[in-house]
């Protein structure tokens, strides 16, 4: 009979009182207590789940954002493409989870989609501040955050600040290039123009990769992190239409109407109407 492995024996330790453990470390009671559900509905705790781990990778999103930004503010894009890619795989795992939450059927939902009340993912203050810090300032979506003061003021202070498509163009400016009324922009509150200038400059850099490399790949990260987001958002239509129909939003939403609009956002318009150009 064979002899059951003992890990202490190659000297991993095996007794943590008065240690930091794994459990410690992640504070996984405060994660695994944090699962409440409204009703005896078997599929409530998948439902709950999925959009709790969708906030812990948006978290990370935000940090991985915040970061590329400043580093391309200090003139360092390199660091800013490890960031941007990762981003965009973050957006590959939340592409995927929409696959395990459609197991859900329509009927499995409606036995608890009433306890949700108002609650609705078009109010995640999280998704806002991505959208927010790469550069889709839509500013009617402030008023779901209206009542919570430390929320709005935390937007608001990335409304302030140029967001990382504003953050590329003036890269663009400094390395040389004509970014025309973008150069002169002040007010990063309100969402910019698409500009002809600016796609003239994508243009230049693609025509010529081996000259301008650093902004070529940069261009490539923010194009492959937004194809990754469009993704998302078609995912997140079909599974929404998938499991309620076209019935309205819990939040009061069109529901999958609203969610089609939002595909038609384009958040880097410019390297998109480069490629029509090239």
């Amino acid at each position: 009979m064979t002899t059951p492995y003992d890990p202490a024996k190659e000297g991993a330790q095996m007794s943590f009182k008065g240690r930091m453990s794994y459990g410690d470390y992640l504070h996984l009671e405060r994660i695994l207590d944090a699962q409440e559900p409204l009703s005896k509905a078997h599929d409530e705790l998948l439902f709950i789940i999925q959009h709790q781990t969708s906030e812990l990778w948006m978290k990370l999103a935000i940090h991985e954002v915040r970061s590329a930004i400043e580093a391309i503010r200090s003139d360092r894009p390199q660091p800013a493409f490890k960031m941007l890619t990762r981003v965009a795989r973050i957006f590959e795992q939340l592409n995927n989870a929409w696959d395990v939450l459609r197991t859900m059927t329509p009927s499995e939902y409606t036995q608890f989609r009433g306890a949700l009340g108002q609650s609705s993912g078009f109010q995640s203050y999280q998704y806002r501040a991505i959208e927010y810090l790469v550069g889709n300032r839509n500013l009617a979506m402030l008023r779901p955050h209206a009542h919570r003061a430390d929320v709005t003021a935390a937007l608001e202070d990335i409304l302030a600040k140029p967001s990382l498509y504003d953050e590329a163009l003036l890269l663009l400016a400094r390395n040389g290039f004509d970014i025309g009324a973008d150069a002169e922009r002040s007010d990063w509150r309100h969402a910019r123009s698409q500009n002809p200038v600016v796609m003239e400059a994508w243009r230049r850099i693609y025509a010529a990769p081996d000259r301008h490399w650093e902004l070529y790949e940069l261009a490539e990260k923010l194009v492959d992190f937004e194809d990754y987001f469009r993704r998302w958002r078609f995912n997140h239509v079909t599974t929404v239409e998938r499991i309620i129909g076209l019935k309205r939003g819990t939040g009061g939403t069109g529901g999958v109407p609203y969610l089609r609009k939002m595909l038609d956002v384009v958040l880097f318009p410019e390297l998109w109407e480069v490629r029509t150009a090239l």
